[in-house]
């Protein structure tokens, strides 16, 4: 299989049905296909599908376990804070300091989450949004064939 992916293979199996040849003394609409070759290429777009959604996966995972690792960050941080503003409890500016910047931390890891979130749901869109569009390219492609094949049986 090439680099193209999934849309490579599709259009793969488009010429291989453009290119194909009518069954002699059979409809229009019928074509010799090689079997074996076909079925190479729609195993190779199943093959691609579930590789490009455990990409997806992982990102989703890796993206979480940053999130995780901020959260544990901020929560020991607020932790450390407090525990000094215990020890030094006289001393309420450096508590309000303290919580200011636990407060400042807990907001980042929250934007961080945030556009982690975003960026993986893009992504499962953008995957997901190639997967329409090859269907969609296989479909249009069939019906075309389809047409063609009609057109040529008017005659």
């Amino acid at each position: 299989m090439d680099e193209t992916g999934v849309l490579g293979l599709i259009e793969e199996l488009a010429i291989l049905l453009e290119d194909s040849k009518p069954v002699p003394f059979g409809k229009s609409n019928m074509r010799q296909v090689d079997i074996d070759l076909a079925g190479e290429i729609i195993d190779d777009i199943r093959g691609t599908f579930p590789s490009e959604f455990a990409q997806a996966r992982q990102i989703v995972r890796e993206r979480q376990s940053l999130l995780d690792d901020a959260e544990a960050e901020s929560v020991r941080l607020i932790e450390d804070a407090r525990s000094q503003a215990m020890t030094i409890a006289s001393e309420q500016e450096i508590v309000r300091i303290a919580q200011q910047q636990a407060d400042a931390i807990m907001a980042d890891a929250r934007e961080l989450e945030r556009q982690t979130r975003a960026g993986a749901e893009d992504y499962a869109d953008e995957v997901l949004g190639h997967v329409e569009q090859s269907l969609s390219s296989l479909v249009t492609s069939v019906s075309r064939q389809r047409e063609r094949l009609n057109n040529q049986s008017v005659r």
